[in-house]
């Protein structure tokens, strides 16, 4: 039904053809006509842009989970946000594979919870995901775990847990 090549799988995957999808902004007077960015952002950097154009600060004393994107819209400022990070608890109709994911620079870490595993890609040589360099890179690896077993916890997660009562 979906095809997204080169990009892998689709709606419900931690692949990059699940969640990588295409940011237009238009502002005239503001942003460069024809401008492009290859810097990889996320929806949830949207709230926080909005607030700031609207001059407002983004729930102030709360944490937001997005940055504001008007560094990068305006080309005026640093942007320095290192990772970005996806969740997925629960079995999706697509990918029926519950799980969480960061990109951390070029790599990407896959982590699934049922089966349990890890699939390590780096997006810059490989955009379809095709090789997988968990076990050719160990330490990376488990680096971009820990990252994301960090914001999990810091982020007060509630986690995937496996259903006792599940009988197949």
């Amino acid at each position: 039904m979906t095809r997204n090549h080169p990009l892998r799988e689709g709606k419900g995957y931690l692949y990059e053809g699940g969640i990588r999808v295409p940011l237009i902004v238009r502002w005239p007077g503001k942003i460069e006509a024809g401008a492009v960015s290859d810097v990889p952002v996320i929806g949830t950097d949207l709230y926080p842009t909005i607030a700031e154009i609207a001059g407002d600060k983004a729930s102030p004393g709360k944490v937001v989970d997005g940055k504001s994107l008007m560094p990068l819209l305006t080309v005026n400022g640093e942007w320095d946000r290192e990772d970005l990070y996806w969740y997925y608890p629960h079995y999706s109709p697509q990918a029926k594979q519950p799980g969480a994911a960061v990109r951390s620079g070029n790599y990407k870490l896959i982590e699934h919870y049922d089966p349990p595993g890890m699939e390590l890609y780096n997006l810059a040589d490989d955009i379809g995901e095709k090789v997988d360099l968990a076990s050719k890179m160990p330490d990376k690896a488990a680096e971009l775990s820990k990252k994301i077993h960090d914001w999990l916890e810091e982020s007060g997660t509630i986690m995937h847990t496996d259903n006792a009562a599940y009988r197949p």
